[in-house]
């Protein structure tokens, strides 16, 4: 199915094949125009002078152990957002397919949509911040090549049901694409990444920049049916990603104990951070969290967010209809929890 789903122009297309493309190893290399002498500014072992691998072998073997997959089924992007708009760009034709998203959701879904002109069909969450795969289907023609589910979802905090991902796959003519950025903040067991080899039709993003801590190396991966993979490498930048940031992904995921310490310090603060915000007289609501941040209505956000801002302290204003009078907390420090308090406690 999913071969059907791949644009015309993309079935026949020659991706450009970069002078790493076939050779990795050499005693001397003069095919890529390189400058040979190492840059003085080298990082570690490093050599800066020459260009990344262009398909990160070693970095999608890493990622693929850790989840239980064949390398083949790994891409890996500059942060989800370059996934993000390789998938729209794969499968829509501009000006005549579409994509579905589920707001209130992560915004870029809808940005790469139309950057590449594309429609977006809007499927509203029901009151609980589900997606409702009935609604879904409904709203579904044969335009909609493309659905995007955020779970744990971007703004709301909350997984979405498992059963309702699994229908939309299973019903759906179309690529579902499930992104799971937070999902370490979860608890275990709660992926879809094991549905994957199972439903050609299903891709898992992934990201380094939460629950690894490592947003600035700008580092997302999918887990996608192989086929999948093959078009997103064709038509992805030769040298996507960089050598800097595939080392320290590479080092990153050879540390566990690491990883699992920032899933357990987030998870001790949110808990704290609702107690404490559920006291506060002008909280209306402290949403549930499956994520690294919160989403609280205040009885007025406009002004606790201008004094906030005042002394410092940042959060997210949310413009959503259905979100007016929200803020979104990310889950700081124990000082910075403690300071947010401290500074709520007198408004």
């Amino acid at each position: 199915m999913v071969e059907s789903l791949i644009r015309e122009h993309f079935r026949n297309f020659q991706p450009y094949r970069s002078a790493r493309s076939t050779i990795r190893s050499a005693k001397v290399f003069l095919d890529a125009n390189e400058l040979p002498w190492r840059n003085s500014s080298h990082y570690k072992h490093l050599s800066l002078n020459r260009y990344p691998d262009p398909f990160q072998k070693e970095l999608r073997a890493h990622l693929a152990r850790r989840h239980h997959v064949p390398p083949e089924m790994v891409f890996t992007g500059v942060g989800s957002d370059e996934i993000i708009d390789l998938i729209i760009r794969l499968f829509c034709d501009p000006a005549h397919d579409r994509v579905l998203v589920c707001d209130p959701t992560y915004g870029v879904y809808r940005v790469a949509a139309e950057v590449n002109a594309v429609d977006v069909v809007s499927c509203e969450l029901n009151e609980d911040f589900q997606a409702e795969a009935q609604r879904i289907q409904e709203l579904q023609s044969g335009a909609v090549k493309v659905i995007f589910l955020c779970s744990p979802n971007n703004p709301t905090g909350n997984l979405l049901r498992r059963r309702d991902i699994v229908d939309v796959c299973r019903n759906s003519e179309c690529i579902v694409v499930v992104d799971e950025a937070y999902i370490d903040f979860a608890g275990p067991g709660k992926s879809v990444i094991g549905d994957v080899l199972g439903r050609e039709n299903l891709i898992v993003l992934r990201t380094m920049s939460k629950a690894f801590g490592l947003a600035g190396i700008r580092l997302g991966y999918c887990i996608a049916d192989p086929r999948v993979v093959e078009y997103l490498l064709k038509i992805k930048a030769p040298y996507n990603i960089n050598s800097v940031t595939a080392d320290l992904a590479v080092k990153a995921l050879g540390k566990p104990a690491s990883l699992k310490k920032n899933i357990e310090r987030v998870v001790r603060q949110r808990s704290l951070l609702i107690q404490g915000l559920k006291r506060l007289d002008h909280v209306v609501e402290v949403y549930p969290s499956d994520a690294n941040f919160l989403l609280v209505r205040f009885q007025n956000a406009e002004a606790v967010y201008s004094r906030l801002l005042k002394i410092g302290i940042v959060l997210r204003k949310r413009n959503d209809e259905r979100l007016r009078g929200c803020l979104r907390i990310t889950v700081g420090t124990a000082e910075e929890n403690r300071l947010l308090m401290k500074e709520l406690q007198r408004i």
